[in-house]
């Protein structure tokens, strides 16, 4: 599978060109619904785990779930997206920027205001606490306990006072929120309890978002350090970023492998090492350009690829493990 980064540069100038911009592309363009599935994926799996541990799906709070984390990380990116653009973090635009990173851009090419953008993200959150207030009271309160953790992890991702994205702790958040925090609350809406598996299977998506964060930190290494969003790549270098973005997977691989052959986890789960020729192009891709923001897009978009590749196994694996205990 090969990405050609002269495609990803074209499709950042053919935006550009393209005036006026309907408003709902406006508007998709800025949720950045390519980041979205590391918040639906693990809610799937947690579900699937769920179900091949022998409890019936209820599917109205399944679907619940799933609509939940999406609202919630539509939130998260408006947000951010707009507390980045006060901050003076995130200002390039078109040809100058990598199509996955930096923002949405709809702010820098003046589509939309700040203001309405966090209007948007406090109707999405809003959504997130009504979907929390009835699920807490349909299954309990460590429902409200992790949804209050997650929602506050997006708000305060980049939002005053707590601002941990630009202090150095925005990745581990985020790996928590997008690994454990959402696959045992989807496992605990469908089981009523906690247990060992989801846990542990929760450890790859969430590595993996912490892999995601930190590639997509690189190319905004010199606009972050200006704007003062002190995250781990800001702090410590483009080098740095890269061995955490690579310590990141082979984590999360090395937790396939060992808990697929162990049976700790299915042996199904070993059907998500199919990533792993991808996280290795990516990792050549961003070497070779570490220091070309444009030209390392390619890596970046792999970097979605393999998180939707190994996610989407992982829920295969457990679908086969309940049709076959």
């Amino acid at each position: 599978m090969r990405i050609r980064s002269e495609n990803l540069t074209n499709m950042n100038a053919g935006r550009d060109r393209a005036k006026p911009v309907p408003v709902p592309v406006v508007w998709l363009r800025a949720l950045r619904l390519h980041f979205v599935g590391p918040s639906i994926l693990p809610a799937l799996l947690g579900g699937m785990i769920a179900w091949a541990h022998g409890y019936p799906i209820h599917l109205f709070h399944f679907v619940l779930v799933v609509f939940g984390v999406a609202v919630n990380h539509f939130g998260l990116n408006l947000t951010d997206d707009a507390l980045d653009y006060r901050h003076a973090v995130d200002l390039q635009k078109g040809e100058e920027k990598n199509f996955f990173t930096g923002g949405s851009g709809v702010l820098t090419e003046g589509l939309l205001k700040d203001s309405q953008m966090l209007k948007a993200a406090a109707l999405f959150f809003g959504m997130t606490v009504a979907i929390g207030i009835y699920l807490t009271y349909a299954c309990g309160w460590p429902v409200l306990v992790l949804g209050l953790f997650g929602m506050a992890s997006s708000i305060f991702y980049t939002a005053p006072p707590v601002r941990f994205g630009y202090r150095g702790f925005g990745e581990a958040g985020l790996l928590v929120n997008f690994g454990p925090v959402i696959v045992l609350g989807s496992y605990y809406v469908q089981a009523g309890t906690f247990a060992r598996e989801p846990l542990i299977a929760s450890l790859v998506p969430g590595l993996m978002m912490w892999s995601m964060i930190m590639i997509n930190e690189i190319p905004d290494y010199e606009e972050d350090r200006r704007g003062g969003k002190w995250n781990l790549v800001a702090r410590f270098g483009r080098e740095t970023g890269a061995a955490l973005y690579a310590a990141g997977l082979v984590i999360a691989y090395g937790v396939l492998a060992v808990t697929g052959f162990l049976k700790i986890l299915s042996p199904f789960v070993l059907l998500g090492l199919i990533s792993l020729p991808l996280a290795v192009q990516s990792f050549v891709i961003m070497k070779r350009h570490l220091n070309d923001p444009l030209a390392m897009a390619p890596a970046n978009l792999a970097m979605i690829r393999i998180h939707s590749l190994t996610c989407a196994a992982m829920i295969a694996a457990y679908f086969i493990e309940g049709i076959f205990p």
